[in-house]
């Protein structure tokens, strides 16, 4: 499988968006990848934005986000509480956040949801994501959930088992709202990530998966 290497240069910070519906999600989409990131680059900016919270989850949400970028000395992180479940009924409001987001960051890189995701929340956000930011490398992650979207991805991050571990154990010991819901759990996070390891033939069989709609090479 051809690889394709990033030209980082030594002497610029890269901007690095990373925006999710709910507390979790930016974690369970991409957090090996925003820990290789991390471990090859030192010249990084994380923007860290998740739009649905409450109070207890916000907590979690913010503890996660320092978790993973803990090695990171510029970091924002901003923690909405736009209505779970209702995104496209408070649409307007979410586009009037994003038209504000797009004055505070000139990402990179972008990772944000799947367009065809079945979860409302996250669709839209896709959706406004494209359109606020309309000449920017868009990398969109996937959630595994009961709805069965899995979709065929086209972007592969190869992981080594460490950073897959603690992406895991990060997810685990900061979202202990979410310990009881069937779908939440360190076997389901590692399943996707053995079966598209496989997918993108990994040396070490872990990766993680993007849908990616235009690159510039």
């Amino acid at each position: 499988m051809l690889e394709m290497l990033l030209d980082f240069k030594e002497n610029r910070t890269y901007s690095v968006l990373c925006i999710g519906s709910h507390c979790d999600d930016i974690e369970i989409g991409c957090g090996g990848t925003i820990l290789k990131l991390i471990e090859q680059n030192k010249n990084l900016s994380f923007y860290w934005v998740v739009l649905s919270s409450d109070e207890r989850r916000a907590v979690e949400a913010r503890n996660g986000a320092e978790k993973f970028l803990e090695n990171v000395k510029d970091v924002t992180i901003e923690i909405k509480n736009f209505r779970n479940g209702y995104f496209p009924f408070v649409g307007a409001e979410i586009k009037d956040y994003f038209e504000r987001l797009k004055r505070n960051v000139q990402p990179d890189v972008i990772f944000t949801h799947y367009r065809n995701d079945l979860h409302q929340d996250h669709r839209l956000v896709s959706e406004l994501t494209w359109n606020t930011f309309r000449n920017h490398l868009i990398l969109e992650y996937e959630i595994p959930k009961y709805d069965g979207d899995l979709g065929h991805t086209n972007f592969f991050v190869q992981l080594n088992e460490t950073l897959c571990k603690k992406k895991i154990d990060n997810i685990m010991a900061t979202y202990l709202s979410q310990g009881e819901k069937h779908w939440f759990s360190d076997d389901l996070f590692m399943s996707i990530l053995r079966l598209r390891g496989m997918e993108s033939c990994a040396k070490e069989k872990l990766a993680e998966a993007f849908y990616c709609r235009k690159m510039v090479v």
